[in-house]
């Protein structure tokens, strides 16, 4: 039924036929329709008589019309009986809403094109007969109108809703509800006051007490498609309208211009070029867009007031902090203060105690000075006496006695001066206090140190020890440093990685700018920090990536097999067809062809990356294998070991006895083998040209040991390597590669018939 609803809808009132006119083009369109399109085509200057073409709504096919108008087209009378037995069908009863549609007078071309009141409830007049509100004052005095029923169903939910309305009323005070919900009547009932509203309907712009809802909305077509909502005003259904076309509900979105449009704007206006969407599509877009930035501005919010708190919190820290400091300087300047005023009094006493014993000194010497004077005085009286006597006898007599007495006080007074010291006079003491003043002018509260720097170029490593070399701006400010360091993982979050780390190792209290850190992993990248530290806090330099060097090793003497000859220092390994006298051991390779030695470790963690100077040998295998590997059959036979292998001019990789041929030049004459053992990949590179050959992807079980073979020739090891650059920057993506090419094959190996003829 919906489906067959769907067909006997009109393009433009979007509601079943009304006086169907047959177009040209075999589509249909109401009467009324086809009326208001010519009438949006009309001007002052051109009247309705005047148009004498339209288009088809839904083909665009121009229809030429002729002397008659629109009176000139066919009327689709099946169409106009199948409406009327699908009204039929559809809603029983003679008073019918659309029953009461069909018989209503000719609408005037401003109706709504989807649908008025007066379209779907009957009544006289429609949206035009009575302005605005017409529609409602219509419906509201048809008798028939209210003998329709209403489904359970509906009934049970208006009821709902009102009991809701009424409860939610009931929490408020009156005033409150009038200021906060205004009462919205209902539209259709005829007695005075009319009742409260609890349901409006967007399709009828019409109000609804529960009575008249049930009465003009039953459970059938087409009022099931009708749109109920919360009572609203009516100037809140009236202003969904078209600003262009007078009384035109909106029923489409132009995606173009963003905005609402009616039927009339996309069959006629200037819209009718644009891409328009349905308002359900674009609602829903819409509100799902609308959500999405919703949950996004919630959660943005969230993040804001949680930054917003631990500003907040850190502001008031910083009152705390700034309080606690300001207390702190009154008291440190205070114990200053304090420790000049003690200066001072100590400093004033030694300056008065000082000046006392001077002084006292200099009385003294004032005193026999004064002395002295007296006597001497008295002296030189006597003698101008005695110089006066002119009688030689007399003056003989008495000056005799005179002139000693003179000669002894000159010779007392030259003792006398050297006792008179000019410098008690206290003018060499001085007060100087320019240094103390210079410290004072320099006070200042004391800040964390600035972050020290890992200098990458001056760190040194070995297999088993780094030396991190740092910087420092504030050296004189720092009081000790401390170096932290765990092993790398992969984390770039660093941040994350130091806060997060339980492994950290820590050397606290260090006075240099460098420090050694022994008992590491053989190669192994760590993370270093160095923290600065004074009494006002402590910084972190900027992480640092180091590495350990790989584990040095040699070949193991024991392990060698008998035809093999190794050089004094165990790392050089060269064929001799002499049988050696070697004691057969278990962990020696023997058996025919098995011409191999490993090296003298076992490894298990880090990533270790050693060298094989091939010299002029063309027959070798070189690689890694279990402890258990048999001793007896070449390496990569088995599933223990895994090895790059040449014979003469071609070169494989083998293991579990799959074999493969890769590239390499035949210049190739030192072999790098790079082991990452955490990472399970063994690779092998051309050094001298800083090629990558080949890379295994291995899940190590059990630790391994270098191995290597040789059927002429001799072979050099070079172990304890740094990794090179080019080396270690082989992308995982190539590694990805190498596995996804490698065909492994068995018997039909073209390396393995090589393999034979060099038995």
């Amino acid at each position: 039924m919906e489906t067959l609803e769907s067909e006997l809808t009109c393009p433009i009132c979007l509601e079943l036929f009304e006086d169907p006119l047959l177009l040209p083009c075999a589509h249909s369109l109401c009467f009324n329709c086809a009326h208001r399109i010519l009438v949006s085509h009309c001007s002052t200057s051109k009247p309705l008589e005047s148009i004498s073409a339209f288009q088809c709504p839904t083909c665009r096919y121009v229809i030429t019309l002729n002397h008659r108008g629109l009176e000139g087209l066919k009327r689709n009378v099946t169409l106009q009986n199948i409406i009327d037995r699908f009204q039929k069908a559809s809603i029983s009863g003679p008073n019918s809403p659309t029953e009461s549609r069909r018989v209503q007078p000719q609408r005037p071309y401003t109706a709504n094109i989807s649908g008025t009141i007066a379209g779907t409830i009957g009544g006289g007049g429609g949206s035009g007969g009575g302005g605005g509100s017409g529609g409602g004052s219509s419906a509201r005095g048809s008798p028939a109108s209210s003998s329709h029923s209403h489904s359970h169903a509906n009934h049970t939910n208006h009821a709902n809703h009102a009991n809701h309305v009424n409860h939610t009323n009931a929490n408020h005070s009156p005033a409150v509800v009038a200021k906060m919900d205004p009462r919205i009547s209902c539209q259709f009932c005829e007695q005075d006051p009319p009742r409260e509203a609890v349901k409006t309907c967007v399709t009828c712009e019409v109000s609804y007490c529960d009575r008249c809802l049930r009465a003009t909305h039953p459970n059938k077509k087409p009022f099931t498609s009708h749109r109920l909502v919360e009572p609203v005003p009516d100037t809140h259904i009236r202003g969904l309208t078209c600003m262009e076309h007078e009384n035109e509900k909106v029923n489409m979105y132009c995606l173009v211009d963003d905005q609402l449009i009616c039927a009339l704007c996309k069959l006629v206006g200037r819209h009718r070029e644009h891409q328009v969407s349905s308002l359900t599509e674009r609602f829903d877009k819409l509100k799902q867009t609308l959500e999405n930035n919703l949950t996004n501005l919630v959660k943005r919010n969230s993040e804001l007031e949680n930054q917003m708190a631990k500003l907040i919190q850190i502001c008031q820290q910083v009152e705390v902090n700034t309080a606690m400091h300001e207390a702190k300087l009154v008291e440190e300047c205070d114990e200053l203060v304090e420790i000049i005023r003690q200066r001072k009094q100590v400093i004033a006493v030694k300056i008065k105690e000082s000046k006392v014993m001077k002084l006292r000194k200099l009385a003294q010497q004032i005193a026999n000075c004064r002395q002295c004077l007296e006597r001497s005085s008295a002296l030189i009286t006597q003698a101008e006496q005695s110089l006066k006597e002119n009688d030689h006898a007399r003056f003989l007599q008495t000056a005799r006695n005179v002139a000693e007495r003179v000669a002894m006080a000159t010779a007392s007074s030259q003792v006398l001066i050297p006792d008179v010291n000019l410098n008690e006079a206290f003018d060499n003491f001085a007060l100087d206090f320019s240094r103390e003043k210079k410290i004072l002018e320099g006070l200042d509260y004391l800040t964390a140190p600035n972050p020290p720097s890992i200098r990458d170029e001056l760190c040194t490593a070995s297999h088993d020890t780094i030396t991190v070399h740092w910087t420092s701006e504030d050296e004189f400010s720092v009081t000790s440093y401390e170096l932290q360091y765990t092993i790398y993982t992969g984390q770039t979050n660093f941040i994350s990685l130091y806060n997060s780390a339980d492994s950290w190792m820590i050397v606290p209290n260090i006075k240099q700018n460098h420090y050694t850190v022994h008992g590491l992993q053989s190669g192994t990248r760590y993370i270093f920090f160095v923290k600065a530290i004074n009494q006002a806090g402590s910084r972190n330099s900027e992480p640092a990536r180091l590495k350990t060097n790989s584990q040095p090793f040699k070949l193991d003497p024991k392990t060698a097999h008998k035809k093999l000859r190794l050089s004094n220092d165990c790392l050089t390994m060269e064929k001799d067809e002499s049988s050696l006298k070697k004691s057969h051991t278990p962990e020696r390779f023997s058996g025919t062809g098995s011409y191999g030695a490993a090296g003298n470790v076992f490894i298990d963690s880090g990533c270790h990356y050693w060298e094989v100077l091939l010299g002029a040998s063309t027959w070798y295998a070189i690689g890694v294998a279990y402890k258990s590997a048999p001793k007896n059959e070449w390496s990569g036979k088995n599933s223990s070991s895994w090895v790059f292998s040449r014979c003469n001019n071609n070169f494989m990789v083998r293991h579990d006895g799959k074999e493969m041929l890769v590239e390499a030049s035949l210049q190739l004459r030192r072999l790098g083998v790079l082991l990452d053992y955490d990472n399970n990949s063994l690779s092998f590179h051309d050094a001298m040209n800083s090629q990558h050959i080949h890379t295994f992807e291995i899940s190590f079980l059990l630790p391994v040991v270098p191995t290597f073979m040789i059927w002429n020739k001799s072979v050099m090891i070079l172990s304890g390597l740094p990794v090179p650059d080019f080396v270690d920057g082989v992308a995982t993506d190539l590694q990805e590669q190498q596995q996804q090419q490698m065909g492994l094959c068995r018997q039909d190996s073209p390396y393995l018939t090589g393999m034979k003829s060099c038995h």
